[in-house]
């Protein structure tokens, strides 16, 4: 039991690092000092042009020259850089991170074209294979991807612009400074010259790669393309069904794979109907694996082969194991939420944060109030479920693969198949839905396990009921709250006992931490906070807007509360209370990028884009409350009515949002429209219960994901740009909708919502 336990605490603390890597990377840290050799020319010749790479470390071992004769001769390299310019004026583009529908290969090509100054219909982007010797990070989690990459890929693109300036000024024998560049065209209009980008690529590749530091990046004024609007460079291909994804990876000679684990997580093999399965037509193989022993790896398990998907899911319905259950999960969901009801007005001795003088505040108070506030676990179950395809050959493991952390996984990997790194090829294909779950690397880890004992290339396909049994959920939260309002109206205390989870009876589960975002926005000059943690068997991990994807519904839910108990309009109370000066819950770390400014603004124009204030008619209702995530500014506000059948009808959600320059703002808006409509489906039907410690949804048909009919029709998203770097889109506009949701419909119908999902509360959405 106690070496199952280390294990569990050894796969959180793995999530908890992966976590903190892609949630707390700042803009900033995109421009950190870069030398020479971290801004290297991969050598051009003959046919292929120029290319260019480009990447933040000196990691680039042996320097250019470690390149040079990958790329000499003409051979197709451009993997391994960001730009390749043919003779005819085609532009390359390289994407370095996984496209997982967050449209960052649209918005990658763009970074880079923009100060290329290319024409945009001659790019084309492709996505690149994973090489972190010569991209860096790769992963795409936490809304990091543009924020990480920002200086990196314009740099790439005024560097390469540099360079093909620097040829045309030697042909033309005139000073580069006379050269201008637009729509992959150089022109000279004192001589009247002119040259496209192909017709100089060849002779740019000989030039000498200039120092980061020379180049003049564009001013936000000077932008061509950044800003506008883009079909994202793969719809096409998306809507007519091409093949992209992971799931549609096929290779000659390719077997198919399922793989059953134990329904309670810590489950092992004891035996199984192995003779029966064998003997099944279309089945070439079965055997059990031990695994690893860690979640994030290769849990113990049984393996069937198959000529094909549907030969080895009939094989896997046929399956009987017996498992050995001694160290598996017991948990029980209905058992935690009990007991944490028990337990919210025991206060720990310890609190977490101590401000100010809390007790003090509440005895000279002028009203105080008190609320217990509760969210279920939750599962990601993307459209695309888990797969990876794999082939053992050569002592090389080659592998396909829909992941969010293409760059964790390689380790990983190397560990559980026995193989160096630089023996593992990594295709990084599109991705149906992440949502955090692909941060995680279990199913490639599982599919080069079978792969090893598989003499061909093998696609490992996990059913959409593994997807359900076997995710790495969201945590529940219970959270005791009591404010203080002061004579003059005003936020005095805050008094929070969280109640939370732990793996490893030290530290809080993944995604299961008290998030210090809530601290910048509460701004108590009095507050005290403390959490008690329940041991968890079942894993956890990144869910879209770790942490903030909930607690920001407690918490802004409660604001209100307080907003009303205070007489004041809440806008006013919710801007006075972030405005406070309280030093103690300033950011500590100078790279957050928390502004109070930035939270007026997009407060303010919330309420007036979304008609704060007027007089609505019985039934409906206006809700208004903000967020600061993954270093977005954020404001939401839902207006809706509800019936006498407690039928909800949304009439319109506004989202106000500050990330800096939009770089594609289709995309943008599509994000925030999209978390936005996300938010709403997990708020209203969204929960995983677990009992002896199996998950009981096992399918779409008991987790009631929201349908096309019951969507809002109405999103109506602002963004207010400004000259700071841009941050990340995916998870900013989730957390701050389900409390404007809670809050309209006090304000229709004066019952507070404290407790997620709204249809255990008997609410439904109207058509």
């Amino acid at each position: 039991m106690a070496d199952i336990q280390s294990d569990f605490a050894r796969s959180d603390a793995y999530l908890a690092a992966l976590i903190r890597d892609v949630r707390d990377v700042p803009a900033a840290d995109a421009s950190a000092a870069m030398g020479r050799r971290s801004f290297f020319k991969l050598a051009g010749a003959g046919a292929a042009g120029l290319v260019l790479g480009f990447r933040l470390g000196d990691v680039a071992l042996g320097g250019d020259a470690a390149f040079a004769d990958e790329t000499a001769g003409g051979k197709d390299q451009a993997m391994n850089a960001f730009i390749r310019i043919a003779p005819d004026n085609t532009i390359t583009i390289y994407s370095k991170c996984p496209e997982i529908g967050q449209g960052i290969k649209t918005s990658f090509g763009v970074i880079i074209a923009d100060e290329l100054d290319a024409d945009w219909k001659h790019v084309v982007v492709e996505q690149a294979d994973i090489n972190p010797k010569v991209y860096g990070s790769q992963g795409a989690g936490g809304s990091t991807s543009i924020p990480r990459a920002w200086d990196q890929l314009r740099q790439a693109g005024a560097g390469a612009k540099a360079m093909l300036i620097a040829a045309a000024a030697r042909q033309w024998e005139t000073d580069a400074s006379e050269i201008t560049a637009q729509d992959s065209v150089l022109t000279h209009a004192a001589s009247g010259r002119s040259a496209t980008y192909g017709s100089l690529a060849a002779a740019a590749a000989k030039m000498p790669v200039p120092d980061p530091k020379s180049l003049k990046l564009k001013t936000r004024a000077e932008y061509r393309l950044i800003g506008k609007r883009y079909r994202g460079v793969d719809d096409a291909k998306v809507v007519s069904g091409q093949p992209l994804f992971g799931i549609d990876v096929q290779r000659p000679g390719m077997v198919y794979a399922t793989y059953t684990k134990c329904p309670a997580a810590g489950g092992k093999v004891r035996s199984f109907n192995v003779d029966e399965i064998k003997a099944l037509p279309g089945v070439l193989d079965a055997f059990a694996l031990d695994g690893t022993g860690l979640m994030i790896e290769v849990m113990p398990g049984v393996a069937i082969i198959a000529k094909d998907t549907w030969t080895a899911f009939q094989a896997k319905d046929k399956l009987t194991v017996d498992w050995d259950l001694t160290a598996a999960s017991n948990d029980s969901t209905s058992h935690f939420s009990a007991e944490a009801k028990k337990l919210a007005t025991n206060f720990p001795e310890k609190p977490d944060d101590n401000v100010g003088d809390v007790d003090k505040s509440f005895a000279s108070a002028a009203k105080t109030v008190e609320a217990y506030y509760e969210y279920p676990f939750a599962a990601h179950v993307p459209l695309e479920p888990m797969n990876t395809t794999a082939h053992w050959h050569d002592g090389v493991m080659e592998m396909w693969v829909p992941t969010q952390q293409p760059d964790r996984g390689l380790p990983l990997v190397s560990k559980v198949a026995g193989v160096p790194q630089e023996k593992i090829v990594m295709h990084q294909t599109r991705v149906g839905g992440g949502f955090g779950r692909r941060l995680v690397n279990d199913y490639a880890c599982e599919a080069a396990a079978i792969a090893q004992k598989v003499n061909a290339p093998v696609k490992l396909q996990w059913t959409r009921e593994d997807d359900f049994a076997h995710d790495f959920y969201r945590p529940a939260g219970y959270h005791q709250l009591k404010g203080a309002i002061d004579t003059d109206g005003r936020l005095d205390a805050w008094h929070e006992h969280f109640i939370t989870f732990t793996a490893d009876g030290k530290k809080e589960a993944t995604g299961a931490n008290l998030t210090d975002n809530l601290k910048y926005s509460i701004k108590a000059p009095n507050l005290r906070r403390a959490k008690t943690m329940f041991p968890l068997r079942i894993p956890t991990g990144a869910w879209r807007a770790p942490g903030d994807n909930a607690q920001v519904f407690a918490a802004q839910s409660f604001m209100h509360e307080l907003s009303l108990a205070s007489g004041r309009d809440h806008v006013e109370f919710l801007i006075d209370a972030v405005n406070r000066e309280v030093p103690e819950l300033a950011p500590k770390d100078p790279s957050v990028n928390f502004d109070p400014e930035r939270v007026n603004d997009v407060i303010k124009m919330c309420a007036e884009k979304a008609g704060w204030g007027r007089k609505l008619p019985n039934g409906r209702g206006l809700g208004l409350a903000w967020c600061y995530s993954h270093a977005g500014h954020v404001a939401q506000a839902v207006e809706l009515s509800v019936d006498s059948d407690r039928r909800i009808r949304i009439d319109r959600i506004v989202v106000v949002l500050d990330v800096g320059p939009i770089i594609d703002m289709a995309g943008s808006e599509a994000q925030a429209q999209g978390a936005s409509t996300d938010a709403l489906s997990t708020a209203m039907g969204l929960k995983i219960n677990i009992e002896n410690g199996q998950v009981r949804e096992q399918n779409y048909n008991a987790y009631p994901i929201l349908r096309l009919p019951f969507a809002p029709m109405t999103i109506d998203p602002y963004f207010i740009q400004s000259d700071h770097p841009p941050t990340g889109m995916g998870e900013p506009a989730f957390p701050a909708l389900a409390p404007a949701l809670g809050n309209a419909i006090f304000a229709a119908t004066g019952e507070r919502v404290r407790r997620l999902p709204l249809r255990d509360l008997g609410y439904s959405l109207a058509i």
